[in-house]
């Protein structure tokens, strides 16, 4: 009588090359072990269903043992015995668990950032903030499922923990997302429909005074590389968080920085003079990978959150550093990265640089480069853009070493 098949036999049987092997469990009948040519081992059940042989696939040996093999083969053949195909019940089974997962957050938010929200420039942005705010509170639900008070109470939470504008830009994916389901037929209804942004906006008007500004350099030239560099550049070329932080080497030539279509917001290309003082910056860095900022040398930087609150801390120990002992702490008053881009931009206007030269610097489709002004309206201003950058440039990096004004004048906590 042949002996059952044991963990020490099977991982004794030897493959052929030349054909597959197929071993029977003498312990169960039609229970089989597949021996492939290539040494790969599997087990299988035989069986007959309406009068034909049928096979079903069981496991991969050894990830599925004996025991659980001779388990799950007595199980289809209880299957078998009460008259039903054990492979199509299984491959039903499995058909409708697919179509249940298809309609959860975490598939349809997937299938939309592939089909839709990758054509976007900031595609990424999206994707980021779909994972950050909704899919650990929605992810595994069925999308029919999310209703307004759902939508309401997450968009509540975000502005409660002090993100007004985060809860605004979140109620604008998820229309876009719910409307866009609504259109392949996957809901009916948007859970969207009569929920208005949950706070107010107005226009950013902050800007550094001179003496923040001074601050500000000297904070950021006590940070390592990357962000103290990134800082610098931002405040000195007054481009964008994301076109700058993702910059490359090979958009970098010489004393010009040539941003693509594809990188910039509005979908012009841009060309960026970059004065002595940014040249300098950027020599230190070092031809290092391929992005101009990064700490895996593949990939740009992250992390700004962190930074950023380095940054303040930093800023707030150099204003209070030659304070009094007894007196009350200098006050900054918070900023924005995307402050710095409205700084440079007044400073800029300050140094008597008319508008539309200012416009062309930030890469904007305002005042004279708008609409038809702008599609006729193509000269691109680069010497006085470079005039521009160069003096501003000069103003900012001579700040700390100004001796004429030697106190911040900011404002004091009370």
């Amino acid at each position: 009588m042949a002996k059952a098949l044991t963990p020490v036999s099977i991982e004794a049987m030897k493959a052929d090359p030349e054909k597959r092997i197929e071993k029977p469990d003498p312990a169960l009948a039609g229970l089989y072990l597949i021996i492939q040519p290539s040494g790969a081992k599997s087990w299988a059940l035989r069986y007959r269903f309406g009068g034909k042989p049928a096979k079903m696939t069981l496991g991969r040996w050894p990830v599925m043992g004996v025991a659980e093999a001779r388990a799950k083969a007595t199980a289809s053949l209880d299957v078998l015995d009460h008259g039903r195909d054990p492979a199509g019940e299984r491959k039903a089974k499995a058909d409708a668990a697919a179509q249940s997962d298809r309609d959860k957050v975490v598939a349809v938010v997937d299938l939309f950032l592939k089909r839709h929200a990758s054509h976007n420039r900031r595609g990424d942005d999206v994707a980021a903030m779909f994972r950050r705010e909704v899919i650990g509170k929605w992810g595994e639900r069925d999308i029919q499922t999310i209703v307004k008070r759902d939508v309401i109470e997450v968009l509540d939470a975000i502005v409660d923990r002090g993100s007004p504008v985060t809860a605004n830009r979140l109620r604008a994916h998820l229309n876009t997302l719910f409307n866009w389901a609504k259109g392949r037929d996957i809901i009916q209804v948007n859970p969207l429909d009569g929920i208005r942004p949950p706070a107010p906006e107005k226009a950013r008007d902050r800007v550094l005074t001179p003496d923040e500004v001074r601050l500000f350099w000297q904070a950021s030239a006590t940070m390592e590389y990357p962000f103290g560099p990134l800082y610098r550049l931002l405040l000195l070329t007054g481009q964008r968080l994301r076109e700058v932080a993702e910059m490359t080497w090979q958009e970098v030539q010489g004393d010009k920085w040539f941003l693509p279509a594809a990188r910039s917001k509005n979908g012009d290309e841009h060309t960026v003079p970059l004065s002595p003082e940014v040249v300098a910056i950027l020599n230190d860095i070092g031809h290092v990978g391929r992005f101009v900022f990064s700490t895996t040398g593949i990939s740009p930087i992250s992390g700004f959150t962190r930074a950023k609150a380095r940054l303040d801390r930093l800023m707030a120990e150099a204003a209070n550093h030659d304070q009094p002992a007894g007196s009350d702490p200098v006050e900054i008053s918070p900023f924005t990265i995307h402050d710095l881009r409205r700084t440079a931009a007044t400073g800029m206007a300050g140094l008597r640089f008319p508008p539309h030269v200012v416009e062309a610097v930030l890469n904007h489709r305002s005042g004279s480069r708008r609409g038809v002004a702008g599609v006729y309206n193509r000269f691109d201003y680069a010497e006085d853009k470079r005039q521009a950058l160069e003096s501003w440039a000069r103003q900012v990096s001579a700040m700390p070493e100004d001796r004429q004004e030697n106190v911040v004048s900011l404002s004091l906590a009370r």
